[in-house]
């Protein structure tokens, strides 16, 4: 399993801005979107092509398309956040929805809904904020596994090196695209420094 660390000046801008505690839920949501759109470009690269000749006004050239549809599952709440920079960039996309809620004493992730579209076929991306433990994402990833999909990419806005570790041992063929690489996850389970719980800081239920 690969890790790529989107380190564009622009990424660890937006990056930044989701950390400080003084952003309000409503630009908190605006970056997010911004910072997703430029880790779902870099996660999408190995997308499958498909050649085509077009007539320019000059002249027939060859071009490329996407060879593929896309399907997107973000994992629930928070996920919520990074599909809509999906949804405008790509013209083709399944959208399906895995609900997991974590047990704050155990850490431990619980499924309370699924709904997904056919993913055979499709380049499939798992939506998820944070990659704290990996529960979670290694949860929801098992599920699209077992539904059809070939291949899962995983974009998470920040991660921990154990939940890395974690995702890692499960799913050793997934590939994790994010803006962050923290130091740790706290005894609480909270990924240090991170920048709190997104769901909260999103929807302004802190």
């Amino acid at each position: 399993m690969s890790v790529h660390v989107i380190d564009h000046p622009l990424a660890q801008h937006y990056l930044a801005q989701l950390r400080d505690v003084t952003t309000q839920p409503e630009r908190f949501r605006r970056i997010s979107r911004h910072l997703t759109t430029l880790l779902v470009i870099e996660a999408t690269r190995s997308i499958t092509q498909r050649e085509e000749t077009v007539t320019t006004p000059i002249q027939d050239t060859s071009v490329s398309y996407l060879g593929e549809g896309l399907a997107a599952v973000p994992i629930l709440r928070a996920g919520l956040s990074m599909l809509e920079p999906v949804l405008e960039l790509f013209p083709d996309v399944a959208v399906g929805y895995v609900g997991l809620e974590r047990n704050e004493d155990t850490a431990e992730a619980r499924r309370y809904y699924m709904k997904l579209p056919r993913l055979e076929g499709r380049f499939c991306l798992a939506l998820d904020p944070m990659l704290a433990t990996g529960g979670s994402a290694a949860k929801a990833i098992t599920e699209l596994k077992a539904n059809g999909a070939k291949k899962v990419t995983m974009v998470c806005v920040i991660s921990a090196p154990e939940g890395i570790a974690y995702l890692q041992g499960e799913h050793p063929d997934v590939e994790i695209y994010t803006a962050s690489v923290d130091e740790r996850l706290n005894d609480k389970k909270y990924i240090v420094p991170g920048l709190g719980d997104f769901g909260d800081r999103l929807y302004g239920t802190m």
